[in-house]
């Protein structure tokens, strides 16, 4: 039991979270101490149970500060909390059939929190969640630091390689044993069963696909701790000296952070040195600021990778998202993933019943639809929107399949095989101030019809498109269109070498497999005052866009990656309209080759300054 609780009038209210529809209000404010609860830093022992009685004394109080001393705190999954959450590009229902999680710090429909962490490090054990917010509203972490004592990535870096022969500096933080002359990678209750590699130059900050096959097939043998001489046949790897190979077993079987059913969350200052599945996931919320959230490994650790895959990934949500003065390093996929989720309709019940189903493998079960929200009706081949209509009623009929009810009847034109998405749940998004790099894929995925700003950001050798607007009903099932995109004075640093010859830097590409003249799927777009250091002539590729401007950006070849250039079109457009692009003369004699396809060459303007 609590001895002791610090009561206080909190006299700055105007600093979120406490600040309601940007009114001022005094309220007092209960300062809980961890340390009364048992929670000692340092100690090294699991501070499971004692950190659960904590969170339920938060949970008393209507403005509560909870605050943690400096030093490391150790969590296992024994004694933790456990839920069963579904949650969005994750998991199959054959890759991971429980969808039971474990969860480090779990705050359950609870309001006007803050949490101190003066810098405390939590360790997690094992395979868990580090933290969740369900059904919360103004929250605010701060000051804190998450990581893992054996992330499940584990790494290997080159000393010495032949056709024959490989020997390798296994990091201590990568637990392994040798059985029968096969390297075997464990953690803390797991075995590496399978197998996704990234291959990581350093010296040249890139991240690249690759197979970690060869090393299985050849005989392992220990040198001293942590060196290992593999013998086989490497004639046809692309390993080199000095590289890094990271490998994970690609289920993804719990998530860094969950972020659901929330609003008015803010993370400030907080590091996330490894998560494990997918990163913070933010699922049907409203109004999330992400500020100075740094996701990269502990400089002490030597590590390499700090992300199992996105590190901020956003599902569904609305309001206003702000990611702004962050930093992604060590991602084995995207840094940041904006979208909301496209329903098939699979069956017509009545004139304003449906029954839709969750497409993708890894994104089904959770709750998509309420009552009042507003759905639009998405032809699933061309993605042309065609009506729309208010949620009546939702049954959920098992974890793939719902049946909707809607105020009014089905739209002209509707036909069973099309999709649905929620534009309710639909976010303004503003990207300001970050960097992101250290990745094999893109740097941002942005599919939301409300206003977006990409502004002031760096981002350094993403593997693929630094910029990727998509949308698509056929394979991820991740809606929607843009209305309303900046992306202003960004600094693009030799992006997009895994994707040679198209290595486009922006690039602007609905997945629609059927056009209808006179139809767009995305609209107004403007890049302006950005700097692309480039090491090949691909810059931009758009398709199916009505109205976007390309000015007074500046154009730098670089000599990065030299085997990498293709010389491709500057600029690709397909079937567009109202296309801007604005050129300096200096780009004239490598950046100004432009290719247009499907559309009259009058709809693109072309202007050298």
């Amino acid at each position: 039991m609590l001895n002791r609780i610090y009561l206080l009038v909190f006299l700055l209210l105007s600093i979120y979270p406490f600040e309601t529809n940007g009114q001022i209000i005094s309220e007092k404010v209960y300062i809980i101490y961890a340390e009364e609860f048992g929670i000692i830093p340092n100690t090294f022992e699991n501070i499971a149970i004692p950190l659960k009685e904590a969170i339920k004394e938060v949970k008393k109080y209507n403005h509560v500060k909870l605050v943690f001393e400096n030093g490391r705190y150790d969590i296992w999954p024994e004694h933790s909390e456990q839920r069963e959450y579904f949650i969005s590009n994750t998991s199959t229902e054959k890759e991971v059939p429980s969808k039971i999680k474990t969860i480090g710090l779990l705050f359950e429909n609870t309001n006007n929190l803050i949490i101190e962490g003066n810098g405390a490090l939590i360790i997690l054990h094992g395979k868990m969640i580090n933290f969740a917010f369900v059904q919360c509203e103004n929250i605010k972490m701060q000051n804190i630091q998450f990581d893992y004592e054996r992330p499940t990535m584990s790494e290997l870096t080159f000393e010495k390689i032949s056709n024959n022969k490989i020997i390798a500096n296994i990091n201590p933080f990568s637990t392994y044993s040798i059985i029968d002359g096969k390297l075997v990678f464990y953690g803390e209750g797991w075995t590496m069963k399978r197998y996704h590699a990234i291959l990581i130059d350093s010296k040249k900050s890139s991240f690249y696909y690759t197979k970690f096959d060869p090393l299985l097939m050849g005989f392992a043998s220990e040198i001293i701790p942590n060196k290992i001489e593999f013998v086989g046949d490497f004639s046809k790897t692309n390993y080199k000296v000095g590289q890094t190979l990271s490998v994970r077993d690609p289920y993804r079987d719990q998530v860094g952070a969950f972020i659901a059913y929330s609003k008015n969350v803010v993370l400030e200052n907080v590091k996330m040195h490894y998560m494990h599945g997918m990163g913070i996931v933010n699922q049907f919320n409203e109004n999330i600021t992400l500020d100075k959230v740094i996701v990269k490994p502990r400089v002490e650790t030597n590590r390499k990778i700090a992300a199992f895959a996105d590190c901020f990934h956003f599902s569904g949500c609305k309001g206003q998202i702000t990611i702004k003065n962050c930093e992604t390093y060590g991602g084995h996929d995207d840094p940041v993933n904006v979208h909301g989720t496209h329903l098939k309709i699979t069956e017509k019940i009545s004139s304003n019943k449906i029954k839709l189903r969750f497409m993708h493998g890894q994104s089904y079960g959770f709750k998509a639809f309420f009552k009042g929200d507003t759905l639009d009706f998405v032809h699933g081949k061309s993605l042309q929107v065609y009506g729309s209509s208010q949620v009546k009623e939702v049954k959920k009929l098992n974890e793939r399949e719902l049946e909707i009810t809607l105020n009014s009847n089905l739209p002209k034109g509707f036909e069973i095989g099309d999709v649905i998405e929620n534009v309710s749940w639909t976010p303004s998004v503003t990207i300001r101030d970050n960097y992101f790099g250290g990745t094999n894929t893109r740097g941002v995925l942005m599919t939301t019809r409300k206003k977006v700003l990409i502004e002031n950001n760096t981002f350094f050798r993403t593997g693929m498109h630094a910029i990727l607007i998509a949308n698509d009903a056929s394979n991820w099932y991740e809606s929607g269109p843009v209305r309303d995109v900046t992306i202003r004075g960004n600094r693009f640093v030799d992006c997009g070498y895994n994707q040679t010859p198209n290595s486009y830097i922006i690039n602007i590409w609905p997945e629609n497999h059927k056009t209808v003249p006179g139809y767009y799927v995305h609209q107004n777009i403007i890049i302006e005052n950005n700097v692309f250091e480039s090491f090949d002539t691909p810059i931009l590729r758009v398709k199916s866009t009505d109205g976007l401007v390309f000015k007074n950006n500046k154009i730098l070849y670089t000599n990065a990656f030299p085997d990498m250039k293709s010389g491709n079109s500057s600029f690709f457009i397909q079937e567009c309209r109202n296309i801007k692009i604005e050129l300096q003369k200096k780009d004239k004699d490598n950046f100004d080759s432009i290719e247009w396809v499907g559309m009259k060459k009058n709809q693109i303007k072309v202007k050298l300054k």
